[in-house]
């Protein structure tokens, strides 16, 4: 497809499959796999991308090489904006001694997954975000963004209906607490386009100076692409997705995979928008992710369909 950004809205869209497309998944891809298809990704034109979680290895395996991986791909890709996620101090201070650019520090909207992901309760992660965010600060210039990511935003399965005054409370107070922007996600996939539209309007009325970051979005219910659209109409211009759907939260029971890049970008650009991705090269990208999952089941209609040709013609 043609690259091009004359005339046309960009999209941001953030590739997650590398950290959280693989903290579900049933095998432990070598490092060096991650990097050949972190590599491939890059080639077909991401830009911004989530690579590893900086969490015991114990608890998640996938990511014991966390470390290595973030230098790695800093070193090969320089011009790669490299995200990563830190649930605490200590995860943060590796993640910066590995280079990343922006971290994000998970809150959860909902107490009782809250408990589960970090044992803490809501109050203290945020309290704990306030810590983090003044030690950077106190560091001097050149610290990585920090952005808080609301988990469960949308619905939760360990407590059910999670109220958006408290999805709202929470996004302010993290913007209080010095987070570089805040984002929204619907770790279980429960969000439907006119929760998106209100949660969406009424969290970013109240952060006033604080941006609301990249729309986080699962596709359990197949909702995925539908709650796209609802935020694009929210005037949203940045994603989160995964090659080839993988993903899920292992503290979040029922949560599957995110909304697949490749539907993402076929949508995204269908509308018009320009998110310089390349979708031919990021199809033929998920040779490589099969190579290094073997046996782990990949998502997305249009690498099952194939690209239409009037598509092609359309760009």
């Amino acid at each position: 497809m043609t690259q091009e950004t004359s005339g046309r809205p960009r999209v941001i869209v953030r590739e997650v499959g590398p950290r959280d497309g693989l903290q579900n998944a049933r095998a432990v891809m070598a490092t060096a796999d991650k990097l050949a298809w972190i590599a491939a990704l890059v080639a077909a034109g991401l830009r911004e991308m989530e690579v590893a979680s900086f969490v015991p290895p114990a608890l998640m395996p996938q990511m014991a090489d966390a470390a290595e991986v973030t230098a790695r791909v800093r070193a090969a890709h320089p011009d790669l904006h490299a995200v990563v996620l830190a649930p605490n101090m200590k995860g943060v201070e590796a993640a910066i001694a590995a280079g990343a650019t922006t971290i994000i520090l998970p809150v959860s909207a909902s107490e009782a997954h809250s408990q589960a992901n970090v044992r803490r309760s809501r109050a203290e992660q945020v309290a704990a975000v306030a810590e983090i965010v003044a030690r950077l600060h106190d560091g001097g210039p050149g610290r990585p963004l920090i952005e808080a990511g609301i988990s469960t935003a949308f619905g939760c399965s360990r407590q059910g209906v999670v109220p958006e005054r408290d999805v709202i409370d929470t996004a302010v107070a993290l913007a209080r607490a010095g987070a570089d922007a805040v984002a929204l996600a619907d770790t279980l996939g429960y969000a439907t386009p006119g929760q998106v539209r209100r949660l969406v309007r009424a969290v970013r009325a109240e952060l006033g100076a604080v941006p609301l970051g990249n729309l986080h979005l699962h596709d359990t219910l197949g909702t995925g692409l539908a709650n796209v659209l609802a935020g694009l109409e929210e005037g949203v211009r940045g994603f989160d997705a995964a090659h080839g759907g993988l993903g899920g939260c292992p503290f979040a029971p029922g949560s599957v995979g995110n909304v697949t890049t490749e539907d993402l970008v076929y949508l995204l650009e269908s509308e018009g928008f320009d998110t310089g991705i390349d979708l031919d090269r990021l199809i033929r990208a998920r040779e490589l992710l099969s190579a290094g999952l073997p046996g782990e089941t990949l998502h997305g209609r249009v690498a099952a369909a194939g690209i239409p040709p009037t598509w092609h013609m359309a760009r």
